[in-house]
C-alpha cells in the first residue's frame, strides 16, 4: 500500500517519529522538488520528482513503483485539498494544515472560517464566500494570489476588508503581511495562504432569491420572487447535480450553485450571446464551475441529473419526455409556464404524471405620479413532480 507523508515547511524537523520511520523505510519517495529537498540525505530511499502536470501522471506512476515501499510526500494534510485523497487506498500520516496553522497563528477558530482554495481553481470561487463580517482562509496559487484576492474584494466593494498574508508558515522564515485590499501592493513568498476579514461591500447571500440588479440579462430572467419559489422545489442537495434548461440568465442553475460548493449544475441555451452571458454571470456570482451548454434541447449525452428546471421551449417536442427519461430515479423535475400554450403542456402532463400545481401571481409597488400603486407581473404556473413517485 503506498503511504502519504504530510510535510510542512519546516520539513525533517516537523515530522512525527512514526513519519520520520515511514520515510526511512521507503524505498521511493514521490514529491515536488520543494518538498524532496525537505527529506535529508540520511533517507536513501529513490527520489523522483512529480512531472507537470501531475494528475494525469499518476495512475502510471503508481503502476510504474507497484511493489516497492512508496512514499508520496503531500504538503500539510494530504487529505485537506491534497493529494491524499486522489491515489486511492492509501496510509495516511498526516501533518497539520495549512488552514489549521494560520489560525492558530491569528487566534481564529477553525470550525468558523469558510476556506476557498484557488490552487488551480478560479479566482471567482472566492465571490460567493464574500459577506460582510465574515473570515475567510484563501489557499493561494502562487505569490500573485494575494494581489488577485485583493483587486477583487475591491472590485466587490470590500475594499476595506483586512488582508494577512501568512507566508511559509512553520519555517523558520515564516512571515506575515498585514494591509487592507483596496491599498494591497506588491507580490508575496510562493508558499502563502491569506486570511481576510470581510468588511462592506453588497449583501448578496446564499438562499435563492438574489436581487434580479444582480444579473447582467437581457430581460429573459426568472424574477426574483418567481426564482426563489422555483428552487424551493428544485430542493438544492449537496452534491446534487442540476439541469437547467433553456438558461436565459443563468439565474436558476447560478443560485442552485450557491447553495452550497459542492452543488453542481449544467445550463443548456441555444442563443451564443446569452451563453456567455451565463458565463459571466456565473464568475461574477462566485460559481464558475457551471457547464454552459450551447445548444438547443432536447441534448443527449450529459451526466445523469437529481434534478431538471425547464424554463424555456417547452412546447418543443418530446422536450417533457426528455427530461423525464434523462432523470435520476427520485429526481425532480420542475417546469415554468407562463403562455397558454406551456400551459397546456404543463396541465396535461400533470394529469398523466401527477405531482404538484402551483400558479403564482407577484404584484410589486411602483410609483404612479406622486403615489405608489400596484404593477402585476405575468402569472406563472408551476409544476413539480418527483420521478420516485412514478416507480
Amino acid at each position: 500500500m503506498v503511504t502519504v507523508v504530510g510535510i510542512g515547511a519546516e520539513g525533517w524537523d516537523g515530522l512525527t517519529a512514526v513519519a520520520r520511520r515511514a520515510l526511512r523505510e521507503a524505498e521511493v519517495l514521490l514529491g515536488s522538488r520543494r518538498q524532496l529537498d525537505l527529506v535529508p540525505a540520511e533517507v536513501e530511499a529513490q527520489r523522483v520528482e512529480w512531472p507537470s502536470p501531475m494528475m494525469p501522471a499518476v495512475p502510471g506512476l503508481l503502476e510504474t513503483y507497484a511493489g516497492r515501499g512508496l512514499c508520496v510526500l503531500a504538503s500539510g494534510d494530504p487529505m485537506f485539498y491534497g493529494i491524499g485523497s486522489k491515489l486511492g487506498p492509501v496510509r495516511v500520516i498526516s501533518h497539520p494544515s495549512s488552514v489549521s496553522l494560520a489560525c492558530a497563528r491569528l487566534g481564529w477558530a477553525v470550525q468558523d472560517v469558510e476556506v476557498i482554495s484557488v490552487v488551480g481553481r478560479p479566482i471567482e470561487l472566492l465571490n460567493a464566500a464574500v459577506h460582510p463580517g465574515r473570515r475567510l482562509v484563501v489557499l493561494s496559487s502562487n505569490g500573485d494570489t494575494p494581489r488577485q484576492v485583493a483587486e477583487l474584494l475591491t472590485r466587490r466593494g470590500y475594499g476595506t476588508s483586512v488582508m494577512t498574508v501568512l507566508e511559509r508558515l512553520g519555517d523558520t522564515a515564516e512571515n506575515q503581511v498585514v494591509g487592507v485590499a483596496e491599498q494591497w501592493q506588491g507580490s508575496s513568498d510562493p508558499l502563502n495562504v491569506i486570511a481576510i476579514e470581510c468588511h462592506g461591500g453588497e449583501l448578496l447571500p446564499n438562499v435563492p432569491g438574489l436581487p434580479d440588479e444582480a444579473y447582467e440579462s437581457d430581460g429573459q430572467l426568472t424574477k426574483r420572487e418567481v426564482r426563489a419559489i422555483t428552487l424551493s422545489r428544485l430542493a438544492p442537495v449537496p452534491g446534487q447535480l442540476l439541469w437547467d434548461v433553456g438558461g436565459g440568465a443563468g439565474s436558476i442553475a447560478i443560485e442552485w450553485s450557491r447553495t452550497h460548493p459542492s452543488c453542481r449544475a449544467i445550463t443548456i441555451e441555444r442563443d451564443a450571446e446569452r451563453a456567455a452571458r451565463i458565463t459571466r454571470n456565473a464568475h461574477e456570482l462566485g460559481v464558475p464551475g457551471i457547464k454552459v451548454v450551447e445548444a438547443k434541447a432536447p441534448v443527449d449525452g450529459l451526466e445523469t441529473p437529481d434534478a431538471i428546471f425547464v424554463g424555456g421551449g417547452l412546447t418543443a417536442p418530446g422536450m417533457v419526455e426528455w427530461a423525464w427519461e434523462g432523470l435520476r430515479p427520485g429526481g425532480r423535475l420542475v417546469v415554468n409556464a407562463v403562455t397558454v400554450e406551456s400551459e397546456a403542456v404543463v396541465a396535461r402532463w400533470h394529469a398523466r404524471l401527477g405531482g404538484d400545481l402551483v400558479r403564482i401571481s407577484i404584484t410589486r409597488g411602483s410609483p404612479v405620479g406622486g403615489f405608489t400603486g400596484w404593477r402585476p407581473l405575468m402569472p406563472v404556473t408551476i409544476w413539480s413532480v418527483t420521478k420516485e413517485d412514478q416507480a
